[in-house]
């Protein structure tokens, strides 16, 4: 009995291992070949896919890169336009102050030369007056004084005596 198990076993054998290689090599010629394909696409497509990736990753980069220097260049440029303004407007006050100060020198200018002409009108006027005022007492006092024939040849000899003729 020995021995039979043993054929039967070595049999089993032999057919399980002809059964094995068949199937192998059927495995091998119809689908090892696809599967081997399949493997080899999806490794492509990986290795495409971290390609793309690390592309992708170095143009983001690149992409910030650009983002952050375009962003110094608009702060510096935001700056400078603001530096602009204020210096602008500073010389527009300044212009401004200066401007207001040369009309209110201008104006103060008129206003002393208008006080100064008011006032020698007014002294003019007043000496007009003064001179008027004094005619009339000097006339209604010589009219008094000079009302006798003798009073005035008095005067006119007086006067005579005086001046001197040269």
């Amino acid at each position: 009995m020995e021995k039979l198990i043993s054929e039967f076993s070595l049999g089993l054998f032999f057919w399980q291992s002809a059964i094995f290689i068949g199937l192998f090599f059927l495995l091998k010629k119809f689908a090892w070949k696809p599967i081997l394909t399949a493997v080899n696409e999806r490794e492509t497509s990986i290795k495409d896919a971290l390609a793309a990736a690390k592309e992708a990753r170095a143009e983001m980069e690149s992409l910030q890169s650009d983002n952050q220097r375009i962003l110094k260049e608009a702060r510096a440029e935001k700056e400078a336009l603001l530096k602009e303004a204020r210096t602008m407007r500073s010389e527009m006050i300044n212009s401004a102050k200066e401007e207001a100060q040369q009309e209110a020198q201008k104006i103060l200018s008129q206003a002393q030369e208008a006080i100064q002409n008011e006032k020698r009108a007014a002294v003019n006027e007043l000496k007009e007056q003064v001179g008027s005022i004094a005619l009339d007492i000097a006339e209604k006092v010589l009219h008094k004084e000079l009302e006798s024939k003798d009073k005035q040849m008095q005067l006119v000899n007086q006067l005579l005596q005086d001046t001197d003729l040269k």
